[in-house]
């Protein structure tokens, strides 16, 4: 079988500079996995007519949960360069013999259907075409630690993907170098002796990279977020006989325990409580007062998921938790990553969102005297306007 045009989306890299636990590829915009919103793009284009998604392999379970609904064949497994997972994906679509391939990055999911067309109408006349941008900055080439010499801008181009080709020639060129470890296949495309044109690229095609360009694709979606909630939760609990504290949702060793009505985590009370200040929901003892028994022992990750919960359902997002938990033990030192952690887990939020602290009182007061633990936090919420 033949098909005239293909496009091979390169989702197996890492995405590590853009922070979290999952592959930027994988990311929600707006609700939406970064990877689908670009494989939509070539699936509504009447003139592409078979798409293929190159993956890293151990990201299926990801695969399925951001496309698995959608129209696709199966994922081809990529290797471990960009080079050799484009190849990968070259050598899957020997069996369809395509006309022309259309390589591009799965980060990159405003791809217009102009820019894609314009490609499209290109490549059968040169037969290898990508878009770009020209450099409008100053470029200034450094040696050690001063300007070495300044670089003409006139004819540089900032390349943007996808970058379209005859299917045989770049397969052929890509099978070459295979060993070259090159980021671009436009740049495989000259070593391979093809000649490659260049047509506008659009400013919105953006490739996303660091947590900076997640913002960026958010604004891009209409969701501005610009309504920023800032708000102040604090809880006090008193020590009794015991065995162990909950901090953070994390258990730890003590002499004593915390006094409270559920599992008395004063860490994740605060938080609880900051949450629902900055969304003016009230607080902790509303939602979950301590004379109703269903929550009694009732671990305080419930509570904090509830508060959550109610961002989400105002279409807002937490964008920062601080806490601050004051006591002269346990030492809170040793725990500090796995409350985090566990923080991070309980609200689905990039660890580096969460920030813990622990202080004394100098022995002041009713922390300094061992007596109990208090905890402060202040949550920063973004609201759609």
């Amino acid at each position: 079988m033949t098909v005239k045009n293909a496009a091979i989306i390169v989702a197996a890299g890492r995405g590590q500079r853009v922070g979290g636990e999952i592959p930027k590829q994988y990311l929600n915009i707006d609700g939406v996995p970064i990877l689908r919103r670009t494989v939509d793009v070539f699936l509504q284009n009447p003139d592409i007519n078979h798409t293929r998604v190159i993956i890293h392999p151990d990201d299926r379970e990801l695969y399925d949960a951001a496309v698995g609904d959608m129209d696709l064949p199966e994922p081809v497994i990529g290797g471990d360069t960009r080079q050799q997972s484009v190849l990968n994906g070259l050598e899957a679509l020997g069996k369809i013999m395509p006309e022309y391939v259309f390589i591009h990055d799965a980060a990159r999911p405003f791809l217009t259907q102009d820019t894609l067309n314009a490609l499209i109408n290109e490549v059968e006349i040169s037969g290898a075409v990508i878009p770009a941008l020209k450099v409008t900055d100053t470029i200034k080439y450094m040696t050690e630690d001063h300007i070495n010499n300044t670089i003409d801008r006139d004819f540089l181009y900032r390349a943007q993907t996808p970058q379209a080709f005859r299917y045989k020639p770049i397969f052929m060129a890509h099978r070459r170098f295979e060993n070259n470890n090159l980021t671009d296949d436009s740049a495989i495309a000259e070593k391979g002796g093809l000649k490659v044109r260049i047509i506008e690229g659009d400013e919105n095609n953006l490739k996303i990279t660091t947590t900076d360009d997640i913002r960026k694709a958010e604004m891009m979606t209409g969701e501005t977020y610009t309504d920023v909630r800032v708000g102040f939760g604090v809880d006090v609990h008193a020590f009794e006989d015991g065995d162990h504290v909950i901090l953070g949702g994390v258990k730890i060793a003590h002499t004593k325990k915390l006094k409270g009505h559920s599992d008395a985590d004063v860490a994740l009370h605060a938080i609880t409580d900051a949450i629902l200040g900055a969304i003016a929901k009230g607080d902790i003892g509303e939602h979950f007062p301590p004379s109703d028994d269903q929550w009694k022992n009732a671990g305080s990750d419930l509570f904090l998921k509830h508060a959550a919960k109610l961002v989400d359902d105002a279409d807002g997002v937490i964008a920062n938790i601080d806490l601050t938990i004051i006591c002269e033990e346990p030492k809170i030192g040793p725990h500090r990553d796995l409350i985090r952690d566990r923080i991070s887990e309980i609200l689905d939020l990039d660890i580096e969102r969460v920030s813990v602290k622990a202080t004394t009182t100098e022995k002041l007061g009713f922390a300094g005297e061992k007596k109990g633990i208090m905890a402060q936090s202040v949550a920063t919420i973004r609201l759609p306007e």
